[in-house]
């Protein structure tokens, strides 16, 4: 019975619960909510959020307060740089994905500096960084859409690529694998757990805390680049502020999915669970006719929770 109790405790297995629950309830309201077609759906749109998430997730767990605001800008930016670059050929995906991942590598530098170098607190940073990327968007569209996704790009995101699955879940698939081996088997996935923790110790054990806090911010700019690329798969286009509706449940997912705010505890596979959950939550949100204002009211009230229940129930903690 202890042991049960134990495992009910775990931040994954109340996201699993809790995607259970949803999806019998938006069965319950919607017939064919919970459909296999429509789970496939649900999924791909999770493997968005649930990438630009794996970003956030090493920034929060690197500690010092580290949350990364500007990843819905840099997502942004990303989809519109690929689909200028690629504009519909597929001959250009290959510069696209270069182009892309290093428009997030520097933006994200750029946060690190700002934040290891600087001293500036990382929610000013990337809320200014933000500010920044949503004005060189205005500047670069003028409110006008432009570049196009490649037919390959858009196929591998939005239909079967292996065993029935969209590339793009393979993808996350892969995502997941890639943190799991960084975070628990490489000598830099300590380094982030010993400076999340207490940075004062890690750095008189020899770890160089500049270092790994601004590679932190680096690798959330190249994920929340790679989100941008397949965004831009999945709707065809780009248009202005598209990547802002993933700032605040990245967050989210990595909270619920039980990293711990304060840094140094937590772990990637309870921030999938959670990019599903809030997918699921908010599909059925969108069934029962709640528009974007009131979904994001709801968000924050989330996270407002997930802060109150962070602070008492440290239990709960990966």
């Amino acid at each position: 019975m202890t042991g049960i109790l134990s495992l009910l405790r775990q931040p994954l297995t109340v996201a699993l619960l809790l995607i259970v629950a949803l999806l019998a309830l938006g069965e319950a309201l919607s017939p064919g909510f919970a459909s296999p077609q429509q789970i496939l759906r649900l999924l791909i749109v999770a493997a968005l959020l649930g990438i630009v998430a794996a970003g956030q997730n090493l920034v929060i767990l690197g500690g010092r307060e580290g949350i990364d605001l500007s990843v819905g800008g840099i997502v942004s930016l990303s989809a519109i740089v690929a689909g200028n670059l690629m504009n519909g050929s597929d001959s250009g995906i290959a510069l696209a994905i270069a182009g892309c991942i290093a428009t997030g590598a520097f933006f994200g530098l750029v946060n690190g500096l700002g934040v290891t170098f600087l001293r500036i607190p990382p929610l000013v940073m990337t809320l200014g960084m933000l500010g920044v990327l949503q004005g060189l968007l205005v500047v670069i569209r003028q409110g006008i859409p432009s570049g196009r996704a490649a037919p390959s790009l858009s196929h591998f995101v939005t239909q079967p690529f292996l065993f029935g699955l969209p590339g793009i879940i393979w993808l996350w698939l892969g995502v997941g694998l890639l943190m799991a081996f960084l975070l628990h088997r490489t000598v830099f996935g300590h380094r982030i757990y010993a400076i999340g923790s207490n940075e004062q110790a890690a750095v008189m054990a020899g770890v160089p805390a500049a270092r790994v806090r601004v590679m932190l911010f680096v690798l959330s700019g190249v994920f929340a680049a790679i989100a941008g690329i397949c965004l831009l798969g999945y709707s065809g286009s780009s248009f202005a502020n598209v990547g802002e509706q993933y700032m605040l449940p990245s967050i989210i997912a990595v909270v619920f999915g039980g990293t711990s705010l304060a840094g140094g505890k937590g772990g990637y596979a309870g921030t999938m669970a959670g990019a599903v959950m809030l997918v699921v939550l908010q599909s059925i949100l969108t069934t029962v006719n709640i528009d974007e204002s009131g979904r994001q009211m709801i968000f924050g009230a989330t996270l407002l929770v997930l802060m109150l229940f962070y602070g008492r129930g440290r239990a709960m903690r990966a």
